[in-house]
C-alpha cells in the first residue's frame, strides 16, 4: 500500500494510491485533470507541451492552443513573470508549493486572471499546470460589494427614519407611552410623560404597564385594550396615577403579530402646569450654563445672550450685546457664516459647527456651534448654542497625524484646518486605502488591481511608488 500523509493547504489526503490510481489509463488520467480544472498545462523544462482548456469561450479569449512550443513565462503579462519562476522553481514533491494568480493577456480583451498549481511527475522536469479562471469570483465578490453596499445605505435610511421618529415622539407635549400589546411592557415614553409620571425614562422602559396604575385603572386599561385590538378607538376618564395625577387615558393599535403596540395617551385633567417660579428658575439655569446661549431675530442681530456669552467676549453687561451683529463675535468672515446660515435655512438645524468666538479686542477662540430656526411674534428668530472646544484641539494644525478614519471625522476638521489641507490630505489617504483593497481583492494581481480601479497599469505602478508600495505582493 503507497500511503502519503496531507500535506499543507489540503484537509485530507488520498491513503491508497496505488490501489486506486496505480491502474489508470493515461487517457482516462487526461480526462481526469482535462474536466478537473479550466486550464491545464503540460510543461516541460519551462516550455509547454501541450494544453487543455475545458471551455470553449476561454479557449476563444485565450488561443491557448498557441501556446505550445513557447516558454510558460512568455504567455503571461510582465508582472506575473515571478510567479511563473517562482512555480517553476517550487520543491520537487507532490505539490508544488502554494497557488500563484498570472495573467495572460486576452485576445482582444482585458487580462485573463488564472490560478495556477502544479504537481511534478517526476519525468524529463515535467510539471503539470492546473489552471481556474478567476473572473467568475470576481464577477461574485463584485456582487458581494454590491449588496454590503445596498445594505449600508438601507441601513442608514432606517437609521435617519428611527432618529426623524425618536426627536418627533419627544417633541410632542402630550404624554404618550408605547406599549408592546403580546407582553404589556412599556418599550418607550416621552419627556412629557416622564415629568408627569415623575419617573425617569430608563427606570420606566422594560417594566410592566400595571406599575402605572391602581387596580381599578388596570381593570380600565384592560377594557380599553379589548377595545382597541377590535379595531376602535378608544378612551376614558379619571384614571389616577401613583404620583395623585387624574388623567384620561386614550389607546389606539399599530403593528401586527408579534410587532403589535399599543400608543397610550395620558390626557391631565387640567393643563400642566409650569409656574412662574419654574419658568424664572429655568431663565437662571439658561443663564448659568457653561454653554454660550445667543438668540438673534431674522436679522441676526442679537436679541438676547446668557451670561456664559459675555464672559467668552468679555463684555460687561447684556445691554452691550443687544442690538448687535451676530457677525461682530460669530465666525472668522461672512462666509464662514453665510454657510452656517444656508445649512441652517436648509435644514432647520445645525449641530456641531467649528467655527470662531471674537471677544471685544478681537481675539479668537475655536468653538463648536449648534443652531436652530424658531419664531418670535410671527418672525424668524434664531438660537445659538456655543460651546468652547479650544482645550480639545491637538497641538498641532496640520492633519497628517490625525488622518480621520470616517466621513464623520473628516467633517469635524471643517473650520479648523484649511480646505486645501483636509481636500490633498484625505485624497491621499483614500487613494492608499483604495489601492490595499484592491491588491487584497486581487491577491496581489496587479493587473486585475489596476482594471477594478479604473487605472493603466503605469498608473497603478506610479501610485504604488509614490506609497511606498512597490514590493507589496
Amino acid at each position: 500500500m503507497d500511503t502519503f500523509s496531507s500535506t499543507p493547504g489540503r484537509k485530507h489526503a488520498f491513503r491508497d494510491v496505488e490501489r486506486f490510481f496505480g491502474g489508470m489509463e493515461a487517457a482516462t488520467a487526461a480526462r481526469l485533470v482535462e474536466n478537473a480544472v479550466d486550464l491545464a498545462l503540460v510543461v516541460e523544462n519551462g516550455i509547454i507541451a501541450d494544453v487543455a482548456v475545458s471551455d470553449e469561450a476561454l479557449r476563444e479569449e485565450t488561443q491557448a492552443e498557441n501556446w505550445i512550443g513557447r516558454a510558460w513565462i512568455d504567455t503571461v503579462s510582465a508582472e506575473s513573470r515571478n510567479k511563473i519562476d517562482a512555480l517553476l522553481g517550487a520543491p520537487t514533491s507532490e505539490s508544488g508549493g502554494r497557488p500563484r494568480q498570472v495573467n495572460h493577456p486576452g485576445a482582444g480583451a482585458p487580462d485573463i486572471p488564472i490560478t495556477y498549481t502544479t504537481v511534478r511527475t517526476g519525468e524529463n522536469d515535467r510539471i503539470i499546470a492546473l489552471g481556474r479562471d478567476l473572473r467568475p469570483l470576481s464577477a461574485l465578490q463584485q456582487r458581494l460589494i454590491q449588496a454590503h453596499q445596498e445594505l449600508e445605505r438601507d441601513y442608514t435610511r432606517l437609521r435617519d427614519a428611527e432618529a426623524r421618529y425618536q426627536s418627533l415622539f419627544e417633541a410632542v407635549s402630550e404624554p404618550i407611552v408605547i406599549v408592546r400589546a403580546e407582553s404589556l411592557e412599556i418599550e418607550n415614553v416621552n419627556t412629557a410623560a416622564c415629568r408627569l409620571l415623575r419617573e425617569q425614562k430608563t427606570k420606566l422602559m422594560g417594566t410592566s404597564i400595571s406599575g402605572l396604575f391602581d387596580m381599578d385603572g388596570l381593570r380600565l386599561f384592560e377594557r380599553l385594550s379589548v377595545h382597541a385590538l377590535s379595531g376602535e378607538h378608544a378612551r376614558a376618564d379619571k384614571v389616577r396615577l401613583p404620583g395623585g395625577e387624574q388623567v384620561s387615558l386614550s389607546l389606539s393599535v399599530f403593528g401586527r403579530g408579534d410587532r403589535m403596540r399599543f400608543i397610550l395617551r395620558l390626557i391631565p385633567d387640567g393643563p400642566m402646569t409650569t409656574t412662574g417660579d419654574h419658568e424664572s428658575l429655568f431663565r437662571d439655569t439658561l443663564d448659568a450654563l457653561p454653554d454660550a446661549l445667543i438668540m438673534t431675530d431674522g436679522d441676526l442681530r442679537i436679541v438676547a445672550a446668557n451670561q456664559t456669552f459675555l464672559d467668552l467676549t468679555h463684555l460687561s453687561g447684556k445691554g452691550q450685546v443687544r442690538g448687535a451683529p451676530l457677525s461682530d463675535y460669530v465666525g472668522r468672515s461672512a462666509t464662514d457664516l453665510n454657510v452656517l446660515m444656508s445649512s441652517l435655512r436648509e435644514n432647520g438645524a445645525v449641530r456641531n459647527f467649528a467655527t470662531v468666538i471674537r471677544d471685544r479686542f478681537g481675539t479668537e477662540e475655536p468653538v463648536e456651534l449648534s443652531a436652530v430656526v424658531s419664531s418670535m411674534g410671527g418672525r424668524r428668530a434664531y438660537g445659538f448654542a456655543v460651546r468652547n472646544i479650544s482645550r480639545r484641539l491637538p497641538a498641532t494644525s496640520g492633519i497628517s497625524d490625525q488622518l480621520p478614519a470616517s466621513v464623520d471625522q473628516l467633517t469635524e476638521m471643517v473650520g479648523r484646518v484649511p480646505l486645501k489641507d483636509i481636500v490633498g490630505d484625505a485624497t491621499l489617504l483614500i487613494e492608499k486605502l483604495c489601492i490595499e483593497a484592491a491588491l487584497n481583492l486581487t491577491d496581489d494581481n496587479r493587473a486585475s488591481a489596476a482594471e477594478l480601479l479604473g487605472l493603466s497599469r503605469q498608473g497603478l505602478y506610479s501610485k504604488l511608488k509614490r506609497f511606498g508600495m512597490e514590493e507589496k505582493g
